[in-house]
């Protein structure tokens, strides 16, 4: 059985950049609209 390398922060980096900018922003907007989902929902 091989034993696969721990991921390193390069592999992350890697993994940022094929994303991109627009799947952060993406992201960071859906993120950004649940928490206010449910703000509004308890409010």
């Amino acid at each position: 059985m091989e034993k696969r390398p721990a991921p390193d922060r390069s592999d992350f980096i890697k993994w940022i950049k094929r994303i991109g900018f627009w799947g952060f922003i993406f992201f960071l907007v859906k993120g950004l609209l649940w928490l206010a989902v449910g703000y509004f929902l308890i409010k």
